[in-house]
């Protein structure tokens, strides 16, 4: 029997952070998201995707089906529909990017700074507008 699974906490993981939370590879979790419709991932803008806390909990107890208690995957999709864990439910909405990714990288900022600037400063004008009204 394995230790509990600290899960780190915030609402949304990448697949990267789960798979050493969960101490799996990457292509078993590409693989488990095509057979357990229960996991929902959800894309970032960038393609990046992303995980609810609850997946997290999913995937931990999919490994431990599978790995300590021996099912088979069918048996544990069974086992999830027993538990409770539907198939097919709503992905949860992709959330925002962190405020450094929305950061303009250094090399581009001298070239099209004064770009950026106007159309900010169109932006920020229009926002104005919009709550005065």
């Amino acid at each position: 029997m394995t230790k509990p699974v600290e899960i780190p906490d915030k609402p949304f993981f990448k697949a990267g952070e789960i798979c050493k939370i969960a101490g799996i590879q990457s292509y078993v979790l590409r693989y488990w998201e095509t057979e357990f419709p229960q996991l929902a991932s959800n894309r970032q803008e960038g393609g990046q995707k992303v995980y609810a806390r609850g997946d997290v909990e999913t995937i931990i107890h999919i490994k431990k089906l599978l790995y300590e208690d021996g099912f088979t995957i069918s048996g544990a999709k069974k086992q999830l529909e027993k538990e409770g864990l539907p198939e097919g439910k709503e992905p949860p909405p992709a959330p925002d990017p962190p405020r450094e990714a929305l950061e303009i990288e250094p090399r581009f900022a001298v070239k099209q700074r004064p770009v950026i600037e106007e159309v900010l400063s169109e932006l920020k004008a229009l926002r104005e507008k919009l709550t005065n009204d």
